[in-house]
């Protein structure tokens, strides 16, 4: 990219409001060069737009000063990024019109490369402390086999997701509703200064600025479009993440919901998902094995193993026959085992080997540990 482009699409990021599908005909029709000298020097209007909305945008265009902003940037760690350039991440480029006219990008790593190995994990600020565990699990998990974990650096979900990458020494990348240098929430001023040392800290919107409702919507379409798949956790039926699931669902990336309590509302918007075209996953190992590549499967599911489990039939119909409390003798543990008395003897004594029953007397009993499963199935983060 030439560098009369290049500037033309920093002055035009003060100018273009994130998401501007009109705008982005315009610099794919005209080009970012044409575009921002009829905007700043006043040229023929452009199509699309009432007299008063160009009259708007050229009150805007008045004020720019792209050299200040890129100085402004420097000064700060801060970098921008054009369509077309090396680092720039190819997928967002299916946003088509609505791509973003550049990116600012805080942090050493290559967006681009980061981006081709991310997921989204997004949901509702004021979640509950399961929602939190959830986050910060699957952020965790995701690091731990070598994802990199992209949300919004917001309070609840966002933030637990992001702690819970960087506390597994992984990666993360914080997209943000404002100027990079200028870390909104302020609550998580450190956490995005964190991010930024240790991953990136991305947005649309030029060195200062300020964030609003219909930005932070808007950038939840580049959370959705820079990854492969987003996930869902804790999401209320009129949350911002659901947005972002649904622009993963128009662009064709995989969408994932983590399940909550049927009478949370919190969980609601999430369980709408679900009845959808989304994928229930409970761990990062779900995850993966939707968004990887192939042989990255999730580990087989079961319950506690009993130690009756590990017996064969016979020994297991006699055991069954046995009272859960109190004695029974031979021939009745016979009936209840469909076998004969002299079988029944025979394997109560097999079992009482491997301790499992005990013999008083002309009768039998269950031991504890016919009762006591052999490992249970305790999964954490």
């Amino acid at each position: 990219m030439s560098d009369e482009a290049r500037m033309a699409r920093v002055a035009l990021a003060r100018v273009i409001e994130p998401g501007d599908e009109v705008g982005g005909r315009w610099l794919r029709e005209f080009g970012p060069v044409e575009v921002a000298r009829r905007l700043v020097e006043g040229g023929r209007p452009l199509p699309g737009v009432t007299g008063k909305r160009w009259a708007g945008l050229r009150g805007r265009a008045g004020r720019v000063r792209p050299e200040q902003d890129l100085a402004q940037a420097r000064a700060a760690g801060v970098r921008y990024v054009c369509p077309g350039e090396p680092e720039w991440p190819a997928q967002l480029d299916d946003l088509g019109d609505a791509r973003p006219t550049g990116l600012w990008v805080r942090g050493s790593p290559s967006l681009r490369m980061w981006a081709l190995r991310s997921v989204a994990v997004v949901g509702a600020r004021a979640c509950t402390e399961y929602g939190a565990h959830m986050a910060a699990c699957l952020g965790a998990g995701l690091a731990e086999r070598g994802w990199v974990v992209v949300s919004g650096g917001a309070y609840g979900v966002d933030g637990a997701a992001h702690r819970g990458a960087l506390g597994a020494g992984g990666a993360t990348v914080a997209v943000l509703a404002c100027g990079v240098d200028r870390p909104y929430p302020r609550g998580h001023a450190t956490l995005i200064t964190r991010i930024a040392e240790q991953g990136l800290v991305v947005g649309e919107l030029p060195p200062g600025d300020h964030p609003t409702q219909s930005r932070f919507l808007l950038r939840n379409r580049v959370i959705a479009a820079l990854t492969r798949g987003t996930v869902v956790v804790e999401a209320a039926y009129r949350s911002g993440a659901l947005v972002t699931a649904r622009a993963a669902q128009r662009l064709g990336r995989f969408t994932m919901g983590v399940p909550g309590p049927a009478t949370s509302g919190l969980s609601a918007g999430v369980h709408e998902l679900l009845r959808g075209d989304a994928v229930l996953v409970s761990d990062a190992a779900d995850v993966v094995e939707l968004v990887g590549d192939i042989g990255e499967l999730a580990p087989d599911r079961r319950g506690p193993v009993l130690p009756r489990d590990l017996l064969d039939p016979g020994a297991g119909r006699v055991l069954a026959a046995l009272p859960a409390r109190g004695r029974a003798g031979a021939e009745e543990i016979a009936r209840g085992a469909a076998t004969t008395p002299d079988d029944a003897v025979g394997r109560l004594y097999e079992l009482r080997a491997l301790g499992f029953v005990e013999r008083h007397g002309d009768g039998w009993k269950l031991t504890r540990q016919a009762m006591i499963p052999v490992h249970e199935d305790r999964r954490g983060c």
